[in-house]
């Protein structure tokens, strides 16, 4: 008898199978970290083979630790790091170029040629987003002028774009041997190419990108039969029915399915995603319109997202690049060892500024420098930088939506820093609340799968599995939290205009 639903989280180092019960409980993990590859300053990109080959791992690995098989697998969901674009040959399965990450900047050249008409918000009315290399639409526009042949053979039929989501689900699917050739709304939402309204792709926003439409997948919903896995596999004949963007998949797992509810997640970079409803609301203050969710044939529901880049990948930044730590839990401890910060402001722009700035000009600083400070305040800062620049994006949904926020639900890797979680308790001035199971965007996923097949019977029945691990109540004196804030903002303008015109 099916009793477990797979996720497949198909993420920024890594990518996870994890395998659910009926209860929202975790049976078991299997887990694979990929390669970053950084060929040139700002340019980032990851392996679509080395991720195709490590999903079919990781799905044997969580299989075997659980002692189960197909036959006890209902469905399967995949959720992923959305804005990733990889383009492969249809014939072949061979991606003709390293998938472009999100946090890749190489494509500002681009941008700025598409906003000569029309300005960074041209196609934001359409499609909730300005134009910046974060989406996938320039990615894919400069595989095809800067691969050799690339541009010959899409023109000609040849080659398929995806997310990860569309790359793992053609491959699972079969591939070159019947794989389908599928995404979701919430991902075609991060292309610059769909339109909110009609849910799908953009004729007139595709030929200003020069992307053929004949690359793209087709838009499905979130929650449905999308096909069934080849007969190779492990889970042979499983059928997948649920793909959600990370983000929105992590927004689903905390259960936050009605207007005003809402989710901040701690991962790579932060990502704050607030419901709003069946109606599409425009952001005045940096915040993107996203498709949240879709159910088989029902309406849309839409959100305001407020995208920072630079967070838990900071505390990696650290370890790896400076060797200030060792293991990225190190941070709590040495950040613990002061008092405060010294005076010290860390603003990671490594990627520029996102949320609400949306500043590609900018760049990574530490302000605020004496002889005073040492290791600690450094740490501390940077923790403290995740804390304020989810006040930055909090700011501005309620500049947008008009409601305060009561509570923030919280998620994702970096929950588990008491350190920083009860800063950004104090940074916000509201209650923290982190639910048992943090791992909400596979356990998005596997609930967008389980809905399609009858595994859960209705969203009440999602929400009655959610449950309240830890809460961190503000401490903080309204005037150091003013205090700390003004100096924050300070910090933030001075890593403006600082990438010139002959700075690659």
């Amino acid at each position: 008898m099916a009793n477990y639903v797979v996720a497949i989280d198909q993420g920024t180092t890594s990518t996870r199978a994890i395998i659910f019960d009926h209860d929202a409980a975790i049976v078991a993990v299997g887990q694979k970290e990929h390669r970053q590859i950084f060929p040139r300053a700002g340019w980032v990109e990851h392996d679509p083979l080395e991720i195709w080959k490590n999903t079919r791992e990781v799905i044997g690995l969580a299989l075997s630790k659980a002692d189960l098989t197909r036959h006890d697998i209902a469905a399967v969901g995949i959720t992923n790091q959305r804005e990733t674009a990889v383009v492969w040959e249809k014939a072949t399965g061979r991606p003709v170029y390293n998938a472009i990450v999100w946090q890749d900047t190489r494509t500002q050249p681009m941008v700025d040629a598409l906003a000569r008409n029309g300005g960074v918000t041209r196609f934001a009315r359409k499609t909730g987003l300005p134009l910046a290399t974060y989406f996938s639409g320039t990615k894919i526009a400069w595989i095809l002028e800067n691969v050799e042949g690339a541009r010959e053979k899409a023109d000609a039929g040849e080659l398929l774009f995806g997310t990860t989501d569309t790359w793992v689900t053609w491959n699972l699917t079969g591939g070159t041997d019947g794989g389908v050739h599928v995404t979701d709304v919430t991902n075609a939402s991060r292309t610059l190419f769909m339109d909110l309204e009609t849910l799908d792709w953009d004729d007139d926003i595709l030929a200003a990108f020069r992307v053929p439409r004949s690359m793209l997948p087709e838009i499905r919903s979130s929650s449905e039969e999308l096909g069934r896995i080849e007969s190779s596999s492990l889970l042979r004949e499983v059928p997948i029915t649920g793909i959600l963007g990370d983000q929105q998949a992590a927004t689903f797992g905390q259960a936050a399915f009605d207007a005003g509810e809402s989710k901040n997640t701690y991962g790579t970079g932060n990502f704050l995603i607030v419901n709003t409803g069946e109606d599409i609301v425009h952001s005045t203050n940096g915040l993107l319109t996203t498709v949240g969710y879709r159910l088989g044939d029902a309406p849309p529901h839409y959100a305001l997202e407020g995208s920072i880049a630079v967070t838990g990948s900071l505390v990696q930044w650290l370890r790896d690049n400076l060797g200030l730590i060792s293991e990225a839990a190190e941070i709590e401890t040495l950040a613990r060892s002061v008092d405060d910060n010294g005076g010290v402001y860390f603003v990671p722009a490594f990627s520029g500024l996102f949320a609400p700035y949306w500043r590609p000009d900018a760049r990574g600083a530490i302000v605020g420098l004496t002889r005073f400070v040492n290791r600690g305040h450094i740490a501390r800062a940077a923790l403290e930088a995740v804390g304020f620049q989810t006040r930055d994006v909090l700011d501005a949904v309620t500049a947008d939506f008009g409601a305060e926020l009561e509570e923030l639900k919280v998620d994702g890797g970096m929950v588990a820093n008491d350190a920083l979680m009860q800063f950004q308790a104090d940074i916000l001035g509201v209650p923290v609340v982190r639910p048992v199971v943090t791992e909400t965007t596979a356990l998005g996923a596997a609930y967008a799968a389980g809905l399609a097949v009858g595994f859960w019977k209705d969203l009440d029945d999602l929400r009655s599995h959610w449950r309240e691990d830890k809460r961190w109540e503000p401490s903080m004196d309204a005037s150091e939290r003013d205090r700390l804030l003004r100096n924050w903002k300070k910090a933030v303008t001075r890593t403006f205009d600082w990438v010139d015109e002959d700075v690659e």
